[in-house]
């Protein structure tokens, strides 16, 4: 993705960029579409009633994982309480949605993408978080 060279040239940001939490964001837009392509794909599938929460898991963490990033990609002034507390968030959301395509890897190659792609975000997510020290008044 391009959005190290965008957010390096952010006058903001004037080439101090924090690579940890880039990454948290990258995963993070990753992770929003592949949770939306799994959800997608289990739509499709023949027992698609046995998905439901799966589908549900989806779609919640490719909202907040389209959230987060959006959020935590923002460079003009600063709002790191809340962009700490969207990737922790967002980490608990991937977790929840990994935890329950894990349990279709078996019988869907989609759910087990997906899967590897919420760990990945997930583990990007909180190490972002922990670089992210929010300033007090």
């Amino acid at each position: 993705m391009h959005i190290a060279s965008m957010i390096g040239t952010h006058p903001h940001v004037q080439g101090n960029t924090n690579d940890t939490l880039i990454r948290a964001i990258e995963e993070a837009y990753a992770c929003a579409a592949t949770c939306r392509l799994c959800a997608d794909a289990c739509l499709g599938e023949a027992m698609v009633a046995d998905l439901t929460q799966c589908i549900r898991l989806n779609l919640d963490c490719a909202d907040v994982c389209a959230a987060t990033a959006t959020v935590a990609g923002r460079r003009t002034g600063s709002n790191e309480p809340v962009i700490k507390w969207m990737l922790k968030v967002c980490a608990e959301a991937c977790a929840t949605c990994a935890s329950e395509c894990e349990q279709h890897s078996g019988m869907h190659e989609h759910c087990r993408i997906c899967a590897e792609h919420c760990r990945r975000c997930e583990r990007a997510c909180r190490e972002a978080a922990e670089t992210i020290t929010p300033s007090r008044p």
